[in-house]
């Protein structure tokens, strides 16, 4: 009865959305054509749901989605943006905020959302604040929240004496590694089939791995050194956002890469050049059974399939030294590109995004978490009516131990610093003695 009610009172508030797009003034005249672009192609269905639902209410406005890949779609979004030819509306990500605001490619939301009376207490807190430049005005309304958790064999898990209970409860620190490397390790198998923590255990023969590495950890690796990180008090920049200074030269930060980095030649962790060669997306190896746990975030749980027909579980990442369990918070938003001649046009599609109407879509999908608090509850009983708990990446946001990523300018010149270094360090070619010059030369970058 809870959630008919609940439906019924999402459907109301998306048709008086509707009917406000439509009785809007720029969204009279001639028809219209707005093209919006998204990569993720798991989230296509919902967002065309949205876009048919919106040109009904709409019927002078037509969206046309197109979809690329990651690399492809900033790739594209980049040159089209210089060229004047890009989309009406994008999906933007904090990776690139901050260079879009810089280059003045997008146009600022508030004087919209204050024209339209935009409910900005609706969405999850501090995913609005995301997406605000230094002056608190906003360039985009929240669409999605995500987190990160392991995802976990169960098959390998029992095989390996151990329990979903056990798993709710690890533990990690840089020196020893903690229960979760005990986990690690025993789970780790050659092909001889001694376990990593047996007498015997061939390194440079391994099977299956007990955990996968995915890439170099440059950034602010959201899915694979920030869970541990944030444990341990570190912070990427001194204030956010709009940090002027890195803390790379931290000493936890240097601490948990070099733990990090030892379960390569431990054995317990692929090295770096097979990642590379899955371009950063174990979930092929995983279906293979050479993984038997990942560090994912909660847009991929449709992409882990566990091999034979086994099941794929979730599990928060582990206790760190502050005695939590922490993960990245991080969101995206969709942005009108200033170079539009549709601009109050593309208000109105972004403004029906940003919508319960829209967003119910996204709950109803379960690929996502929705950004509008209301509607988390959806996602949650539309994963358990598939038979699947993802209750683990809500705990972080239940128990208040989720953190922002860092949103600064530069971010593009220091990721080209931070990039080579961290290959290096993770292929074992540099040790983490170079991290000092690095963070000096790019906090260059903010006196100059």
């Amino acid at each position: 009865m809870k959630r008919k009610k609940a439906f019924l009172t999402a459907t109301i508030a998306g048709l008086l959305a509707l009917s406000a797009c439509s009785s809007n003034p720029g969204s009279a005249g001639g028809a219209v054509t707005l093209q919006y672009w998204l990569w993720d192609s798991n989230q296509v269905a919902q967002y065309q749901s949205c876009a048919d639902d919106f040109h009904t209410a709409n019927p002078n406005i037509t969206v046309n989605i197109t979809q690329t890949g990651w690399n492809d779609y900033w790739n594209n979004l980049s040159t089209n943006l210089v060229a004047g030819t890009g989309p009406d509306v994008f999906t933007d990500h904090l990776n690139y905020f901050a260079d879009f605001l810089d280059k003045k490619q997008i146009v600022d939301l508030q004087p919209y959302i204050n024209k339209d009376n935009v409910d900005m207490t609706q969405y999850w807190p501090g995913l609005a604040d995301l997406w605000k430049d230094q002056n608190g005005d906003s360039f985009g309304l929240p669409k999605d929240w995500d987190t990160v958790s392991i995802f976990y064999n169960e098959d390998m898990i029992t095989a390996a004496g151990y329990t979903d209970a056990d798993m709710q409860n690890l533990t990690w620190n840089p020196t020893d590694g903690g229960t979760y490397e005990k986990m690690i390790a025993h789970l780790t198998i050659d092909a001889n089939g001694v376990r990593g923590d047996q007498p015997g255990f061939d390194k440079t023969h391994v099977a299956t791995y007990g955990l996968a590495l995915e890439s170099s950890g440059a950034g602010f690796s959201q899915q694979q050194m920030a869970p541990y990180l944030f444990t341990t008090g570190f912070t990427f920049t001194d204030k956010n956002p709009w940090g002027t200074k890195w803390n790379f030269s931290d000493p936890n930060f240097k601490s948990t890469l070099q733990w990090w980095y030892s379960l390569i030649g431990k054995g317990y962790m692929n090295d770096l050049a097979t990642a590379l060669s899955m371009n950063g997306n174990a979930a092929d190896g995983y279906a293979a059974g050479k993984f038997a746990m990942v560090t994912e975030g909660d847009w991929n749980i449709s992409s882990y399939s566990a091999p034979n027909g086994g099941a794929t579980k979730f599990a928060p990442t582990p206790v760190g030294p502050n005695g939590t369990s922490a993960s990245m918070f991080n969101g995206l938003t969709d942005a009108i590109s200033a170079t539009s001649k549709h601009v109050d046009q593309a208000w109105q599609w972004v403004k029906y995004l940003g919508s319960p109407a829209c967003q119910q879509k996204v709950a109803d999908a379960g690929v996502v978490f929705p950004a509008i608090k209301s509607l988390a509850d959806s996602t949650l009983q539309t994963r358990q009516n598939n038979g699947t708990d993802v209750s683990a990446f809500m705990s972080y946001v239940q128990n208040g131990t989720t953190f922002p990523p860092p949103v600064t300018t530069h971010y593009a010149d220091v990721l080209a610093i931070q990039q080579p270094i961290m290959d290096d360090i993770m292929s074992g070619q540099k040790t983490v003695d170079v991290i000092d010059a690095m963070n000096d030369q790019i906090n260059a970058l903010y006196t100059s």
